[in-house]
């Protein structure tokens, strides 16, 4: 079944039970909350960090000017990756994820940027017996030394390291306009069982990776800035107040503050269902390429 079917049919069944489902308890990688409400409030959802307004004016205005002095946009972008897989032990449950869900992963992928104009092609699979890696969290120590052993290729090339994180995290990424300060460090983590096939439903159709890749081509959360007039710094994303779960059709948090239309709970830098998630805008698609031409173009 395709995600586009998967889409129709979760869309039916899930919307009149919304709020109840949403006040369920949920388990991700052991790790219970009561609620899907309060997992996505724990930060558990995506633990990639915050660029503050300041911050993110300084970076676009960087970019605006590497963009003007060098490289430009460019229709068709072709990304090296490398994909390392952490284990505990053998067997899916333990990180040993198939090559099949591998495969299925880097479909996703490309099915959710190909209008943006990226093209992810896997160069390689690496895996890596260690317990202590596989339970590493953002920022940490085992973190470090796990990209630092692992990493391979320059600016251009996606890192992406499947492992079973601590806390029930579901992934986290680096922005490329940090890539200079800390090269080694570079990539996306996400947590094994939300590759396609896995078991941390409802986000397990590999969505968790499409997230984590849209920031690390310098994309933030849709919801950075709540109804503020920059928001996201992405002019065609109508604002919203906070991070949607779920998949609440019609929800509108900010009346349309910014522009006319609901929260854009279909787009993949929200932390919706993988089900719910299925576009980029074309400004997001804009902002990807001048991040890229700033910053990861070799």
């Amino acid at each position: 079944m395709g995600k586009g079917t998967l889409v129709a049919v979760m869309l039916l069944a899930a919307f009149s039970p919304l709020a109840a489902q949403s006040k369920k308890p949920i388990t991700i990688n052991g790790v219970t909350w009561s609620s899907q409400e309060a997992f996505v409030a724990s930060g558990a959802r995506c633990s990639t960090r915050h660029v503050d307004d300041i911050e993110a004016a300084a970076i676009d205005e960087a970019v605006a000017e590497r963009v003007k002095k060098g490289g430009k946009p460019i229709a068709s972008i072709s990304i090296p990756v490398y994909f390392h897989v952490i284990t505990r032990g053998s067997g899916v449950d333990n990180g040993d994820v198939t090559g099949a869900m591998i495969d299925q992963q880097m479909k996703v992928l490309n099915d959710a940027f190909a209008a943006s104009g990226f093209r992810f092609n896997l160069i390689s699979v690496d895996r890596t017996l260690n317990p202590v890696w596989f339970t590493m969290m953002y920022g940490t120590v085992a973190e470090a030394q796990a990209k630092s052993a692992l990493h391979k290729g320059g600016s251009n090339a996606l890192n992406i390291y499947s492992a079973g994180p601590g806390g029930g995290l579901l992934g986290w990424a680096t922005f490329p306009f940090e890539y200079t300060a800390q090269p080694t460090q570079d990539g996306v983590v996400i947590l094994h069982s939300s590759m396609p096939g896995g078991s941390s439903a409802p986000y397990n159709l590999g969505d968790t990776a499409t997230h984590e890749a849209g920031h690390w081509l310098g994309l933030f959360h849709t919801f950075q800035g709540g109804c503020g007039a920059k928001n996201d710094e992405v002019a065609d994303t109508s604002p919203e107040r906070s991070a949607a779960y779920g998949c609440p059709t019609g929800r509108d948090t900010c009346n349309g503050s910014k522009s006319p239309g609901v929260d854009p709970i279909e787009n993949f830098m929200d932390y919706t269902d993988d089900a719910c998630m299925y576009k980029f805008t074309l400004e997001q698609a804009a902002r990807t390429q001048s991040m890229w031409a700033a910053y990861r173009q070799p």
